[in-house]
């Protein structure tokens, strides 16, 4: 079984559907009116002091942190996450409808077994960036039309 080749934002479909890119330290990160989807830059280490900055940039795209969107990892690169982090997010009153990981390897994989025991919200795994968007957007894995 062959790994899929990882697809960024950029290089997909949706290059031109999202609302705003966050071209940050850690990665870039696309806004979409009900998700958005994170690339974190190879080798980084993806933990709370990073996701906090992420999260303000999206809560003042929206005007507001009333808002709960989901979020999809899109790990085209390898990094590292602190999961025990997702309970800060939660202490803290964030809200998420629903986490999607797109994982290009087997690693990527495992990871999404531990990023669950933390989290509130729903999280699941999938092997390309289509399955992801439709599943955060109907609930269900099917090809998706923005």
């Amino acid at each position: 079984m062959n790994n899929p080749t990882p697809l960024r934002v950029e290089d997909s479909k949706y290059k031109d559907k999202y609302r705003e890119k966050l071209s940050l330290d850690s990665g870039n990160y696309y806004i979409f009116d009900k998700f958005v989807i994170g690339e974190v830059n190879e080798g980084e280490h993806f933990d709370w002091e990073t996701a906090k900055v992420v999260i303000q940039r999206v809560y003042l795209h929206f005007g507001t942190t009333d808002i709960k969107v989901s979020y999809i990892s899109n790990r085209i690169n390898s990094y590292s996450v602190q999961p025990k982090d997702w309970l800060i997010f939660f202490k803290e009153r964030h809200k998420i409808k629903s986490i999607a990981v797109v994982a290009y390897n087997k690693m990527g994989m495992m990871s999404v077994v531990l990023e669950r025991i933390f989290s509130k919200a729903p999280i699941r795994k999938f092997d390309n960036l289509d399955k992801a968007i439709h599943w955060v957007l109907n609930g269900k894995s099917k090809k998706v039309e923005l």
